[in-house]
């Protein structure tokens, strides 16, 4: 069974940096297409950025060049970077892998609270 433990979110203020974990366990996280995922309240949750097997990341345009996600491959982690956040990057932060098909989903970790507040 796949568990994945998200940590490092926290209140920053607008223009800050946070990096966040999502350490895994039940499967190798170099050999899926990963990515990151946020909530924001009262909004469905959302892919902001992935890295597929390769090593390529990609991101929505909103986080582009702020965010930046990588992989360790020994730690069997992801992370992601994020700078100069904003007030509208304030959401829980989840990683999973990114399929088409939402059934093959891993089950959600907890996620980890990210609030961008003056």
């Amino acid at each position: 069974q796949v568990q994945l433990v998200e940590s490092g979110g926290g209140l920053v203020q607008p223009g800050g940096s946070l990096r966040l974990s999502c350490a895994a366990s039940g499967t190798i996280v170099r050999a899926w297409h990963m990515g990151w995922y946020r909530q924001a309240p009262g909004k469905q949750r959302s892919l902001v950025a992935r890295l597929n097997v390769a090593g390529a990341s990609t991101y929505v345009d909103s986080v582009k060049g702020r965010f930046t996600m990588t992989r360790d491959n020994a730690k069997n982690t992801v992370y992601l970077q994020m700078n100069n956040l904003k007030p509208e990057d304030t959401a829980v932060y989840y990683c999973n892998r990114v399929t088409t098909d939402d059934d093959k989903l891993w089950s959600w970790g907890q996620g980890t609270q990210v609030i961008v507040s003056s």
